[in-house]
Parts: C-alpha cells; sequence; structure tokens
C-alpha cells in the first residue's frame, strides 16, 4: 500500500511552494524575508513565539550576514547563496512536546563522522543562548 501525505504534510508542501514563489518575487530583498520571518514568529503563541522571538535575535545578533527568510512557514536564515543555514520550528507545528533548533546542510558543523543537527528546546536560558550563538557562530562561519 502506497504511503499518502498527511494532511499537515500537504498543507507544508503548498506552503512551502507559496513560499517559494513570493520569495522568487522579492529577489534578494532582505526587508521582506525579514518581514516574512517577523510575521512567522507574530502568528506563534506562548512559549513557542517567546522561543522563536529569542532564537531570532540570537541569530540576528550572532550573524548578521545571514539572510532572514521563511522555510516551510519557520523562521530560517541563509547564507549568500539563499541556502538555509538553520531554521526554528515550533512544537506547535507537528504537536510535539519540544520546539528545535536545526541545521542544514550548509551548516559548517562537521565534527567527525557524526555530529547532531537538530536541537530540542525548552526554555533560553543564559547557558542555551550561549549554546546557540556559538553553533550559529559555527554553523555560518
Amino acid at each position: 500500500m502506497a504511503e499518502t501525505l498527511s494532511q499537515i504534510e500537504r498543507d507544508a508542501v503548498k506552503n512551502r511552494a507559496k513560499e517559494l514563489r513570493a520569495q522568487e518575487k522579492a529577489g534578494k530583498d532582505r526587508a521582506a524575508g525579514l518581514a516574512a520571518v517577523e510575521e512567522a514568529i507574530a502568528k506563534l503563541d506562548g512559549l513557542d513565539k517567546e522561543l522563536a522571538a529569542g532564537v531570532h535575535r540570537i541569530v540576528t545578533e550572532t550573524a548578521p550576514h545571514l539572510a532572514p527568510k521563511t522555510y516551510y512557514g519557520f523562521a530560517a536564515y541563509a547564507n549568500a547563496d539563499g541556502k538555509v543555514v538553520c531554521f526554528f520550528k515550533p512544537s506547535s507545528k507537528f504537536k510535539v512536546r519540544y520546539a528545535t533548533f536545526e541545521f542544514e546542510a550548509p551548516a559548517a558543523l562537521d565534527d567527525g563522522d557524526m555530529w547532531p543537527t537538530a536541537f530540542a528546546l525548552t526554555a533560553l536560558t543564559p547557558e542555551t543562548e550561549k549554546r546557540i550563538a556559538d553553533l550559529v557562530r559555527k554553523a555560518a562561519a
């Protein structure tokens, strides 16, 4: 029996196509990307919103050269080639118990034969903020 996409997955694909069309239209307009990220964060509630806003602040302060954009509706940050380096995935998106801060292939996090690319995030403490900043600094190098 063939697997089919869930409604959440179908919606994600449709939203991603819409994002790509909007990004193509906007070109390399940093202001449009920033507005899209701020809009995506504003749509979140509770802890997801707090965490996303904190991650956004940390990433933009730590790696201002990364361009904000949305990625499947998530707040994301891309390199000069437009490739997503990192993004915040809220827990509410897939109804899971924690949000994640994740890295894509362009992130320079390589460490031997195996390294983490996704981190569960439940609070922004001074320690987690420092760890996020360190990871972003390394990923965006």
